[in-house]
């Protein structure tokens, strides 16, 4: 990722300019937005903001199974509290999965694999999902089912809002979308 932001982004002309970088971690199979700062004093900036929850994070994710149409997870994690909201958004009748389920998250916390973990932990893993998911029920050459859709924050020098989105891929509206 490191060397792909260098390729693909301009240096930023400030004093303390930096090699591009991400602030925050996604999973190598996650789709989606990732914020990527450019200067020393913005990373050091968005850094804090995300260790002080100041940073919403809204992702979503095809489950497999029945599940709850929404609640919170509160399992842990590395014995570390961690806290995650989820809502469905549409079930779908699958011949292979009985069901799937279109589900918007939004951790409260960032612990690694976090969402993925919770989600197994209900019995809704992600489909795609190689480490968390039931063997035999991985779709080969489809990825993970888990996308970034958005981050919400206050620009850490202009103090604006911004909000940054990714509409779904194209693979969850295939699943999602009525059949005929």
């Amino acid at each position: 990722m490191a060397n792909a932001l260098k390729l693909n982004l301009k240096i930023s002309p400030l004093t303390d300019a930096t090699s591009p970088q991400p602030v925050h971690r996604l999973d190598f199979a996650t789709t989606g937005v990732l914020l990527v700062g450019k200067t020393q004093s913005s990373i050091r900036l968005l850094n804090k903001a995300f260790e002080n929850k100041e940073i919403s994070k809204t992702y979503y994710a095809a489950t497999i199974g029945e599940m709850e149409a929404r609640g919170e997870i509160s399992h842990q994690i590395d014995k570390k509290e961690s806290l995650s909201f989820f809502s469905v958004c549409k079930t779908v009748d699958s011949l292979r999965f009985k069901k799937l389920n279109l589900v918007i998250l939004q951790p409260k916390t960032g612990r690694r694999h976090q969402l993925r973990i919770h989600l197994s932990r209900i019995g809704n893993p992600i489909l795609g999902d190689k480490n968390y998911g039931p063997d035999g029920l991985v779709l080969m050459g489809k990825g993970m089912y888990l996308h970034a859709f958005s981050l919400e924050f206050k620009h850490p020098f202009s103090k604006e809002k911004i909000l940054i989105e990714d509409p779904l891929p194209a693979k969850f509206q295939k699943l999602f979308e009525p059949r005929s």
